[in-house]
């Protein structure tokens, strides 16, 4: 009877918090994506399962006692599904941020998140996180350490400033200022049509097609970005320009996408190129999917994908089926 009466209580003190927290609370939510793939780079030719930045995370706001103000959260970890391990992590960290959120005067928040210009992407990458992804041809996909964004409220319901200054943090060397990197975009997204324009200046990153080798490169990169759904079909492009702050590489690049939805079926493909002003080298990807709906958040997908060097040894291709299952509560 005693067992019993422990078993109750313990059951209510853990339904309890629950049942509170569905009311309102923090929102857990993530995703498992899983591909089990063929990888060939021209020498080695192997099978994997691959995780494909499966993550976990959890977010919401705090109602103030501010008119309109609330503060706003969020922690999200990669986890890696198929062998539990991200280079001896369990988790490793992703979009990680709090601050404030104004309905009136927008949102600020601070910490570590990708930067306004990767963001500007928005779904034009119709491979994104597997090995046809646009980050394997062409630079400015950047999560960054130490950010700081002020977003606008949606102005005109379709409209959106977002800037974002990211301090060095050396406190014996040039990069030590309140700013020494600065991401900024304007995105229009009314549903059937997003376009975005977005500017790097000095961020750390490196070329891809016009590398120049040397350590702790700046780049600054512009990047527009279109995406048109019109009924059953998707069509995108996106254009850049990433040139060294400090040396004379450059790298010019564009990616376009389509996809055709089919009830269930989603039909995709993408292809990309980025050239070298110097090195004058071609760094192409080509990707062709398909995804099968098996429930809103649920799908099992197979791909093909192909990035090369028109003139280096580079030549990967890769062949996978998988899965994705998001989720949330």
């Amino acid at each position: 009877m005693k067992k019993q009466l422990l078993a109750l209580a313990i059951g209510s003190m853990v339904v309890a918090p629950s049942m509170a927290l569905a009311e309102k609370g923090p929102i857990v939510y993530g995703k498992v994506n899983v591909s089990y793939e063929n990888q060939d780079n021209g020498t080695n030719d192997a099978w994997s399962l691959e995780s494909n930045a499966s993550r976990i995370g959890v977010k919401g706001d705090l109602d103030l006692d501010v008119d309109k103000l609330k503060a706003v959260y969020q922690a999200e970890f990669e986890m890696s599904v198929d062998d539990g391990d991200k280079d001896g992590e369990t988790f490793s960290q992703r979009n990680i941020y709090g601050g404030f959120a104004h309905d009136t005067y927008g949102m600020l928040i601070a910490g570590k998140f990708d930067s306004p210009l990767k963001k500007a992407q928005g779904k034009v990458d119709q491979f994104n996180d597997l090995q046809g992804d646009i980050k394997n041809v062409m630079a400015g996909e950047n999560r960054e350490s130490n950010i700081v964004q002020y977003s606008s409220p949606s102005l005109a319901g379709v409209l959106k400033v977002n800037v974002a200054a990211i301090p060095g943090e050396e406190q014996d060397g040039e990069n030590n200022g309140a700013a020494d990197a600065v991401s900024t975009s304007l995105v229009f997204d009314n549903g059937t049509f997003y376009g975005a324009l977005a500017y790097d200046s000095e961020i750390e990153d490196t070329l891809m097609a016009d590398d120049s080798g040397m350590p702790d490169e700046r780049l600054n990169i512009l990047r527009a970005t279109g995406m048109a759904r019109i009924d059953i079909f998707e069509v995108g492009a996106l254009y850049q320009m990433a040139e060294e702050d400090q040396g004379e590489g450059e790298d010019t690049s564009f990616l376009v996408s389509g996809a055709v939805n089919l009830n269930r079926w989603k039909l995709k493909a993408q292809y990309g190129l980025t050239e070298a002003d110097i090195r004058d080298e071609e760094l192409t990807l080509m990707a062709l999917g398909a995804d099968y709906k098996l429930a809103k958040k649920s799908k099992v997908y197979a791909y093909f994908s192909q990035v090369e060097e028109d003139k280096g040894d580079l030549d990967d291709t890769t062949f996978g089926l998988g899965f994705e299952h998001k989720f949330s509560m």
